[in-house]
C-alpha cells in the first residue's frame, strides 16, 4: 500500500469519504483545506447514468458560468474580413486565417478556446487531429461555430465552460477559484449542474446524476449529496 504523505493525510482530516454532505457544507469544507500558496482551482465532477460509447447517450454542452471561473482565457478566432475585425475587437487574443492554419500546424497553439466562422470550417477541418485530441476543434453544438463571433468571444472570456462525457460516463470541470466566496462557488456549481441535466440525452435511462464531488487543485475530494446541487 502507497504511504500517505503528511500535507494528503492533513487534508483529509475531518473529511468521511463515504459519507454525503449538502452543496454549503461541501463548499465550507473545501475552502478550509484549500491552503495552497496559490489559488486553487475548484473542481466539480459528476458522475452519470450514461454510456457514451452509445450516441444517443453523449453528453456535451457548454455552461455560461454567472461569475466566471477565475481563469483568463485566451481565445484564438478563424475569421476573415469584418468578422475578422468583429473578433478583435471583441477581445480575441488571436485571429487569422490560412496564417493561424500555418501557425498551428507549426506547433504554436497559444490559445485555450477555439472559435470560427462556418465558412472557414473547411479550412479548420484540417486542423483535426491537432486540436480534436486538446478538446480545441470548434463545435456548433457548444457555440464555437458562429457568425456572432463578438458573443461568442465574450462568452469564452466570460467564463463558458465546456463540458463534455467521458468513456467511464463522468463529467469535470474547473468552476471557480478557491478565493471565490462560497455564494459565488454555490452559483457557479448549481449553473454548471443545470446545464449538464439540461443536456440530458435520450439514451439515458434510471437516474442521470448518480454521484457529485467537488475539490480544490491540492484539497481532497468531498461527495455531494446530488440534490442540493440541483437549481
Amino acid at each position: 500500500m502507497a504511504k500517505i504523505g503528511k500535507r494528503i493525510a492533513k487534508a483529509r482530516e475531518g473529511i468521511d469519504a463515504t459519507k454525503l454532505v449538502g452543496l454549503d457544507e461541501a463548499i465550507k469544507l473545501l475552502k478550509e483545506k484549500a491552503t495552497a500558496k496559490f489559488d486553487e482551482t475548484v473542481e466539480v465532477s459528476l458522475n452519470l447514468g450514461v454510456d457514451p460509447r452509445h450516441a444517443d447517450q453523449m453528453v456535451r454542452g457548454v455552461c455560461n458560468l454567472p461569475n466566471g471561473s477565475g481563469r483568463t482565457m485566451r481565445v484564438a478566432v478563424f475569421a476573415r474580413g469584418a468578422k475578422a475585425d468583429e473578433a478583435r475587437e471583441a477581445g480575441a487574443d488571436v485571429v487569422g486565417a490560412e496564417d493561424l492554419l500555418e501557425t498551428v500546424q507549426g506547433g504554436t497553439i497559444n490559445f485555450d478556446r477555439c472559435i470560427a466562422t462556418p465558412d472557414l470550417m473547411p479550412l479548420v477541418g484540417r486542423l483535426g487531429k491537432v486540436l480534436g485530441p486538446r478538446g480545441l476543434m470548434p463545435n456548433p453544438k457548444v457555440g464555437t461555430v458562429t457568425m456572432d463571433v463578438k458573443a461568442a468571444v465574450a462568452a469564452a472570456k466570460g467564463g463558458a465552460v465546456e463540458f463534455r462525457v467521458e468513456k467511464a460516463g463522468i463529467i469535470h470541470a474547473g468552476i471557480g477559484k478557491a478565493s471565490f466566496d462560497a455564494q459565488k462557488l454555490s452559483e457557479n456549481i448549481r449553473a454548471f449542474a443545470d446545464a449538464v441535466v439540461k443536456a440530458k440525452p435520450a439514451g439515458a435511462k434510471g437516474t442521470y446524476l448518480q454521484k457529485v464531488a467537488i475539490s480544490s487543485t491540492m484539497g481532497p475530494g468531498i461527495r455531494v449529496e446530488p440534490s442540493t446541487v440541483l437549481v
